[in-house]
C-alpha cells in the first residue's frame, strides 16, 4: 500500500493558527487613502473658488479730447538757432559765456588773438596819415599856383592897358598872356595833385576800415537775443571757419532764440487731410505731463519724407512757458475746434470695458488689497462723455474714485461686492 503521506491527498491540511494582525492592517490602508482623496475632492467642489480677473486703471483725461482728429509726435525746436563762429582764424583767448547764458544782440561772446590784425590796422592808419600829409602838400602847391595865376592875370591886365596907351610892345603883351596861360596850367596841375592826394587818403582809410573789419571778426558777438545751448570750444582752441583741420574748432557756441520755440510733429501721409494751417491743437510735453498747452498749426512742410511717409507740421505755442526747452519730445493733438477753459480741466476716465451695467445702474468693480487678499468693492458711477478711447465717469454721491485706482476689466455680472479674486498672470 502506497505511503499516503507522500501522496498529494496526504499533503493537504488545515492551518488552524490565528491570522496575524499586521495582515489586516495591510488590507485596510487602501480604503483609508481612497476616503481621504474623496474628502479632498468634495472640499474642493464645495469651497468657493477665487475668479481670475484682469485689471485696468482710472485715468485722468481731458474733455477737449472729444474734438480729437489725430495725434502726432515730434520735438520742440527753435526756429531761430545759430552755431556762432567767426570768419577769422585764430586762437581763442577769451570766452565770456557758458551753457544757459542769456545774451542780448551784440553781446561779446568770445575773442580771438588779434595781434596780427592790430598790426595791420596800425600800418593802415600810418598810410592814412601819410596820405593826409600828401593832401597838405598838394594844398600848398595849389595855393601857390593860385597866387601865380592871380599875378599873371594882373600883369596881363596892366600890359593891355599900357598897350592901349602905346607904352609896351606886342611882344610884351604876348609874354604876359603866356605867363597867365602857364599859371592856369599850374593851377590845373595843383588841383589834380590835390584830387590824387585826397584819393590816396580815401584809399588809406579804406584799408583801415578793412583791417577794422578783420579786427571785428576776432570779436564773436551774439547775432540775436537768445540763450547759449552748447559751448563748443574752450580758451586755447584754434578757431577756423573750416574746422576740418586737426585740433581746430568751427563754432564757438550754439545759441537759440527761445521766443521762437515751436513743435515739429510728423503727420502720417494718410492723415494729412485732417491737418491744416490755422488748426487748433493741444501740446503735451513728456517733461511736463500735467500741463497741456494750446497752440495752432502755422505751416505744413510741402514735401513728404519718403522713408517714413510723413509730413512735418509746424505747431506754434499760444503762450510759451519758461520750462519749455529745445529738443523736448512732444505729443500734438489736432482738434476740430478750440476747447473752452472748462474743457481743458482734467476729469476721471476709464476704459469703457470696466463699466458693469446692473439693475439699471453703472458700476465699477474696484480692487482693494488687504493682507494677501484681493477684494472687490462695487463703486456706483454716472457715465459722462466719450473722450477718444476712454469714458468720462463721475462717482455717485457717497462714493469716491481717484486716478490710479485699479479696476476689474470686463467684470462678470456675477461678481459681488466684497468677493475675493485673484489677478490674472500676465
Amino acid at each position: 500500500m502506497a505511503d499516503t503521506a507522500s501522496s498529494p491527498l496526504g499533503q493537504l491540511k488545515i492551518d488552524r493558527q490565528p491570522t496575524h494582525p499586521a495582515g489586516r492592517r495591510r488590507k485596510t490602508w487602501p480604503w483609508l487613502a481612497g476616503g481621504g482623496v474623496a474628502l479632498v475632492v468634495i472640499a474642493a467642489v464645495l469651497m468657493p473658488s477665487r475668479p481670475e480677473v484682469q485689471t485696468s486703471s482710472v485715468l485722468q483725461s481731458y474733455p477737449s479730447q472729444q474734438y480729437l482728429q489725430l495725434t502726432a509726435s515730434g520735438y520742440v525746436v527753435a526756429q531761430r538757432r545759430a552755431a556762432v563762429a567767426s570768419k577769422a582764424t585764430g586762437r581763442l583767448i577769451e570766452l565770456n559765456v557758458r551753457e544757459g547764458s542769456v545774451l542780448k544782440k551784440g553781446d561779446l561772446i568770445a575773442r580771438l588773438d588779434a595781434s596780427d590784425v592790430l598790426a595791420a590796422v596800425a600800418t593802415a592808419q600810418a598810410g592814412v596819415r601819410q596820405a593826409e600829409a600828401g593832401v597838405r602838400q598838394a594844398l600848398a602847391q595849389q595855393r601857390q599856383a593860385d597866387v601865380e595865376g592871380a599875378n599873371a592875370d594882373a600883369e596881363l591886365q596892366r600890359s593891355q592897358a599900357l598897350k592901349a596907351q602905346g607904352f609896351v610892345s606886342d611882344q610884351a603883351l604876348d609874354a604876359a598872356r603866356r605867363r597867365l596861360d602857364a599859371a592856369r596850367a599850374g593851377q590845373a596841375a595843383a588841383q589834380a595833385s590835390m584830387a590824387q592826394a585826397q584819393a590816396s587818403v580815401a584809399q588809406a582809410q579804406a584799408q583801415v576800415n578793412a583791417q577794422q573789419v578783420n579786427r571785428d571778426y576776432t570779436e564773436i558777438r551774439a547775432p540775436f537775443d537768445g540763450v547759449v545751448l552748447n559751448k563748443n570750444a574752450n580758451v586755447g582752441d584754434i578757431i577756423t571757419p573750416f574746422s576740418n583741420a586737426a585740433g581746430s574748432q568751427g563754432a564757438v557756441v550754439t545759441m537759440a532764440d527761445m521766443s521762437t520755440l515751436e513743435v515739429e510733429a510728423d503727420v502720417s501721409e494718410g492723415s494729412l487731410s485732417k491737418a491744416s494751417k490755422g488748426q487748433p491743437v493741444e501740446i503735451t510735453l513728456d517733461a511736463l505731463p500735467d500741463k497741456r498747452f494750446l497752440g495752432k498749426v502755422v505751416g505744413l512742410v510741402p514735401t513728404v519724407d519718403r522713408a517714413k511717409a510723413t509730413v512735418i507740421s509746424k505747431v506754434q505755442f499760444d503762450q510759451l512757458d519758461p520750462r519749455i526747452l529745445p529738443e523736448m519730445s512732444a505729443k500734438v493733438s489736432f482738434l476740430s475746434q478750440v476747447p473752452s477753459a472748462a474743457e481743458r480741466q482734467p476729469v476721471l476716465a476709464v476704459n469703457p470695458k470696466t463699466v458693469l451695467e446692473r439693475d439699471g445702474k453703472s458700476w465699477l468693480m474696484r480692487l482693494r488689497h488687504e493682507g494677501d487678499k484681493e477684494l472687490l468693492e462695487a463703486i456706483e458711477i454716472k457715465r459722462g462723455r466719450t473722450l477718444g478711447d476712454v469714458l468720462e465717469v463721475i462717482a455717485a454721491p457717497g462714493a469716491s474714485l481717484k486716478s490710479g485706482d485699479r479696476l476689474v476689466l470686463s467684470p462678470d455680472a456675477r461678481l459681488k461686492d466684497g468677493a475675493q479674486v485673484k489677478l490674472a498672470s500676465k
